[in-house]
């Protein structure tokens, strides 16, 4: 069940809602969870008693990290918290390796990926951690805890919503009407995102690869791969964000506009911030961050890029990902810092960078990487053809509108004129806005096929 589907938006969640706030205030929880629990059930059954395992053994171990205060405990959690992860998203990648290295017979694990672990995964390292630090207290209350984890909106594919940021929500909050009404906005403009931009560009990049290529193809597939990424993703995390605020919870942002940065240090402030923040604080400055030598500081920057590409994915391209920001992350600490300005040509350069990035991100195969940079340069390849055109000119208001939407430009102008005399005019406007963009999503998701969000597969 994914929250762009007609089960979700008519059945699950209307459902839901009507329960929980028919429920008295203490029970609220216990319906959170058997909720998120069927929502994962119906999303991925067979790991159903895995992720409730994972659950009991963290909540225990946090309770014998804060009674006996010995870092015994915490490594017994990041052994089988990160040992779960390798083997189940890690293992197949590693013997392929180590196989194809040495000329062994093929031989690889039948294992099928649990829907969400990277997520619940980290979530649950970054409790375990926090409670040997002290920064949290142990929850003595293993419902709370599961329901912490098990969170229906941000389970399967984030944002990472660390525990000390939610213990107060999870004992006790308020859900108000303003809160609610504020959540549903931000969970359809998720949607929009996501079915009526994400999806769009989507199709319209199959179509262009299909056809006989240019280089002005090859640029419209790569703007194509940057910004259906980003909405999918994004998306997914008002939507989530946008749940959350429906039903209490106040999540942290997970994007603040990242394909307007102004350098890739920028960016990677704006982009994923979960997960940026996880491993700054959890890899990075325990290793020492940039408070050593700077053969120590760029050894721990290399770790935090390599991890970072392999929590993607267990591949090649994924690495190679990661190791590409890492190069040009060093290039901007060191060489490139006092040139990028908050102008045009750093935006541009950003963009670019960017932009390459998520061709290396969205093609597994390395080769047909090196065919696809070689094309877009315009190497062997006509630099336009008669189908660039057509598809340029079929698709050029979709890419304006997804481009305009990547700036917070419209946002500010709205937010501006709603401090004025206008405000409840805007006001009015902006609820017709919504209602009009949900009824066109449901129009889209009715006549589609299913497509699933990008990051489930993490």
């Amino acid at each position: 069940m994914v929250f762009s589907s007609i089960s979700f938006l008519f059945f699950f969640l209307p459902l839901l809602l009507l329960v929980y706030f028919l429920s008295p205030k203490k029970s609220r929880n216990y319906i959170l969870l058997l909720f998120s629990i069927f929502f994962y059930y119906m999303g991925d059954k067979r790991y159903v008693i895995l992720l409730l395992g994972t659950c009991f053994i963290n909540y225990i171990l946090g309770i014998l990290i804060e009674k006996h205060k010995s870092k015994f405990f915490l490594n017994i959690g990041l052994f089988l918290n990160i040992g779960l992860l390798f083997y189940y998203k890690y293992i197949n990648f590693f013997l392929e390796t180590f196989i194809n290295i040495f000329n062994f017979n093929s031989v690889t694990l039948n294992i099928i990926l649990p829907l969400g672990i990277s997520f619940f995964t980290f979530q649950n390292l970054s409790y375990l951690i926090d409670v040997y630090r002290k920064d949290v207290k142990a929850q003595t209350n293993f419902f709370t805890y599961a329901t912490y984890i098990t969170l229906f909106p941000q389970l399967i594919a984030g944002p990472i919503v660390r525990y000390k940021d939610v213990v107060a929500q999870l004992n006790k909050r308020n859900e108000t009407l303003k809160l609610f009404s504020s959540g549903v906005t931000r969970f359809i403009i998720g949607l929009a995102k996501k079915v009526l931009i994400a999806d769009t560009i989507y199709h319209m990049y199959t179509n262009i690869l299909a056809a006989n290529m240019s280089a002005l193809s090859y640029l419209l597939v790569a703007i194509g791969f940057t910004l259906q990424i980003y909405y999918d993703f994004s998306g997914y995390s008002d939507m989530a964000i946008g749940l959350g605020k429906m039903f209490g919870f106040s999540f942290k942002e997970n994007f603040n506009y990242p394909l307007i940065a102004s350098s890739i240090t920028d960016f990677w402030r704006r982009w994923h911030m979960s997960l940026s923040s996880f491993f700054k604080d959890y890899v990075y400055i325990p290793l020492g961050g940039n408070r050593c030598s700077l053969k120590k500081n760029i050894r721990n920057i290399f770790i935090v890029w390599l991890l970072t590409g392999l929590w993607h994915g267990a591949s090649w391209n994924f690495i190679i990902w990661g190791l590409y920001f890492f190069v040009f992350l060093l290039l901007e600490k060191f060489v490139l810092k006092r040139y990028l300005k908050k102008g045009i040509i750093s935006h541009i350069y950003t963009f670019i960078i960017v932009l390459i990035s998520f061709v290396i991100f969205s093609i597994e195969d390395i080769k047909s990487i090196g065919i696809f940079l070689k094309g877009l340069l315009g190497i062997a390849t006509p630099l336009v053809n008669k189908e660039s055109i057509y598809f340029l000119s079929n698709n050029f208001i979709l890419i304006l509108v997804a481009l305009i939407g990547i700036s917070p430009y419209l946002k500010d102008k709205l937010n501006i004129l709603k401090k004025g005399t206008l405000k409840t005019v805007i006001d009015g406007i902006e609820v017709a806005y919504v209602f009009v963009i949900f009824i066109l999503v449901i129009a889209s998701i009715v006549s589609s096929s299913f497509n699933p969000f990008i990051y489930f597969r993490f």
